[in-house]
């Protein structure tokens, strides 16, 4: 159980603060089994959603393929525990990719509801979504929610959608350091650390004692160098200042749909029909030509390994 917990503490996370206590919860009581049966039960609520071939409503002819977004964020599917529980964003990058070059592939639409998830991997994809939505149009719908690395990811599409009902925000980044002195004390072990004199910074912020002032001091440094390539990305996306994102994106607070809206943070308030009917329509014709041109060709080989989205035919 230590080393579970510890996979958690020891990573800085763009996530809701509460989600993480509730994996701390899970982890505690169930072990890997109760973040398994959490799973389940969002693969259930997400059951119809993942179908492939339904059809849409747009008003333009259109193949748009649907990406998921769905569940706490990781850079590798593994990180946490089984695949069920996850969804990797080097994965996400590598469906959206695949998809630009896809010549039957008129536009993207990332489908998100997650929490967001750990900081590794999400700037570059979201660099890897900003650059494919130059080859085809990339819209982000929040359905229902797009928090912390989530939106930090719907930011680099085209256009950012959020459902009626959804939130969006938790701006900001973490880390956890959780204290086991007790917990160790009370299973009757004491750990005692030797280090090599030439890294005295090893293990500095493991979890048998309390964090030092000099480790918490590191601890606060990477936080705030995370934040800093979020903020920076987010107002990239979104075309606003740095400034603006600090003042009136939430600071770390979840935002209504219309609040969203006013501040910049999203496009247009519909729900995931509204939303794949409006990338049918930013397609164009000879956008696969040229997005073919455009996607280099080491990238064939992502698309054959990782390629696992589903196309939806708007009529």
């Amino acid at each position: 159980m230590p080393n579970l917990i510890h996979a958690i503490a020891g990573r800085p996370w763009a996530i809701r603060s509460e989600i993480a206590l509730h994996v701390r919860g899970l982890l505690a009581k169930d072990g890997i089994a109760g973040l398994r049966h959490l799973a389940a039960l969002k693969e259930e609520v997400h059951q119809f959603d993942a179908s492939p071939g339904r059809q849409r409503g747009a008003g333009t002819m259109g193949t748009v393929a649907v990406i998921p977004v769905i569940g706490t964020l990781t850079q590798r599917v593994q990180a946490v525990g089984s695949e069920g529980e996850t969804r990797s964003t080097a994965e996400v990058a590598a469906s959206v990719r695949a998809a630009a070059m896809e010549p039957s592939i008129d536009a993207i639409l990332l489908e998100i509801d997650s929490p967001g998830g750990e900081v590794f991997g999400v700037p570059e994809a979201w660099a890897s979504i900003r650059e494919s939505a130059k080859a085809k149009p990339v819209i982000a719908h929040a359905n229902s929610v797009a928090a912390s690395a989530a939106l930090y990811l719907a930011s680099a599409a085209s256009e950012f959608w959020v459902t009626p009902s959804g939130m969006v925000g938790s701006v900001g980044v973490y880390s956890l350091h959780v204290d086991m002195s007790k917990a160790l004390e009370q299973m009757g072990e004491a750990w005692d650390f030797i280090v090599a004199s030439q890294s005295p910074f090893k293990i500095e912020g493991n979890p048998a004692g309390p964090l030092t002032g000099e480790a918490r001091a590191q601890a606060q440094r990477e936080v705030d160098r995370y934040m800093g390539d979020f903020v920076r990305d987010l107002a990239r996306g979104r075309n606003v200042s740095e400034k603006r994102v600090l003042t009136d994106f939430g600071g770390g607070r979840m935002l209504s749909p219309t609040e969203a809206l006013a501040v910049g943070m999203a496009d247009k308030i519909g729900t995931f029909n509204q939303a794949i009917g409006r990338a049918a329509q930013l397609a164009q014709p000879g956008q696969s030509k040229r997005a073919r041109a455009e996607v280099d060709l080491h990238e064939i080989a992502a698309r054959a390994a990782l390629a696992g989205f589903r196309m939806e035919d708007s009529k």
